[in-house]
């Protein structure tokens, strides 16, 4: 649960359902250089960064640096699967994956923090 407390998407929470939150996510430690996600690429999972930084690419262009407490993937799970970036690490970093089916599971025994997830998903995306 501390992974998440701090995280903006996760603000409207409360500490029982960030607790039950943290059961869907997976972390992961990631070197300086990997790529995370691939623009075109079908994805089911979202991230939340939680330590280093990463980069957001289109075609050639960098839209986007990202810091501790940002997130990305939303928009595969939210839309028709595809990615519309890459996302390389751009040092070593920490994150928290999400997959699809946790997500629908998710969805399914805690409606409320599953739509609270959207919403501010779905916000995000409409910038």
């Amino acid at each position: 649960m501390d992974d998440l407390s701090g995280v903006p998407l996760f603000a409207s929470l409360d500490d029982t359902e960030l607790g039950v939150l943290a059961q869907s996510f997976e972390r992961r430690s990631v070197a300086a250089g990997t790529r995370l996600i691939g623009e075109g690429a079908s994805g089911y999972s979202f991230f939340v960064l939680r330590e280093g930084a990463a980069a957001v690419t289109q075609g050639d262009a960098t839209v986007a640096e990202l810091e501790p407490g940002d997130f990305f993937g939303e928009i595969a799970i939210l839309g028709d699967g595809r990615r519309t970036a890459t996302v390389i690490a751009t040092a070593q970093s920490n994150v928290l994956a999400m997959f699809g089916t946790e997500f629908r599971q998710l969805a399914a025994s805690q409606p409320r923090i599953a739509a609270a997830i959207v919403e501010a998903m779905q916000t995000r995306a409409a910038r």
